[in-house]
């Protein structure tokens, strides 16, 4: 079994408007996950530096930053950054350019973890519904162009609705996930943050992880999910179709997911 997590870290920059990056890494230790996807990462502007220090990780965490760019400072891409739990083996790595106005992207690893091999994308994804579904659709291509692989996503989807929008082009194939409410961090209603699995794929618990440092490191809440191979093959998900996912250790149909908790 594997956890994945992801997390909108605001740059380090917590509710106290101060950038702590020790502050996040204390959070991604009590997430204690094997992978981890990072939105906004990196500062926005001159070299795109990491918001954590580099020498941190190997220093104050159990985290290893999958390589990206060429970027000497950076750990990401647009932002968008993949951790590792040291020890974990990256076989490639690279970063998705998506079609935006804006400075987006995505990341995507194929990373081994004992036995299990799964391809990881992380994601943040555009303000404007129509480019999040261009961006969804772009992403999804590049998949089906790639290897087969039991495969997660996950990320700022920046979607505030529970069904439609990127949220349906994802489900077409995907298992959404329910983890739960992350923003705001403060009050959390809404569901911006999200995880989705292949079909190979069974999430057995999700959820948000709420804790006192965390409500104050960012305005996202992490969101996690544990995950394993399938028991049995399942037809591609779709909005309408039958399957499971999870939300704080209860599995329901997976139809319920856009209609939302």
């Amino acid at each position: 079994m594997i956890k994945v997590a992801s997390y909108n870290m605001r740059k380090g920059i917590g509710l106290d408007r101060r950038r702590d990056p020790g502050r996040v890494l204390s959070v991604l230790g009590e997430l204690d996950a094997d992978i981890i996807a990072l939105q906004e990462a990196d500062r926005r502007f001159g070299t795109r530096a990491s918001a954590i220090p580099p020498h941190m990780f190997d220093e104050h965490s159990d985290y290893v930053p999958v390589g990206l760019t060429g970027r000497p400072h950076s750990i990401g891409w647009h932002g968008n950054a993949l951790l590792v739990r040291k020890g974990a083996e990256v076989e490639e790595s690279h970063a998705l350019h998506l079609p935006t106005l804006e400075p987006r992207g995505a990341v995507a690893a194929t990373i081994r973890i004992g036995d299990t091999r799964l391809r990881v994308v992380g994601m943040h994804l555009d303000i404007s519904g129509l480019r999040r579904r261009q961006q969804a659709r772009a992403i999804l291509s590049h998949i089906a162009e790639g290897e087969d692989l039991p495969t997660i996503l996950m990320g700022d989807c920046n979607e505030w609705r529970n069904r439609g929008g990127c949220l349906h082009d994802f489900g077409e194939r995907h298992r959404l996930v329910d983890t739960g409410h992350s923003f705001h961090s403060r009050r959390p209603v809404a569901k911006l943050d999200r995880i989705f699995a292949s079909p190979d794929l069974e999430a057995v618990d999700a959820g948000v992880h709420q804790s006192a440092l965390a409500a104050r490191a960012s305005d996202h809440l992490p969101i996690w999910a544990r995950v394993q191979a399938a028991v049995s093959e399942t037809p591609p998900a779709t909005a309408g179709a039958a399957g499971v996912f999870a939300h704080r250790g209860r599995m329901r149909p997976l139809a319920t997911a856009f209609r939302g908790t």
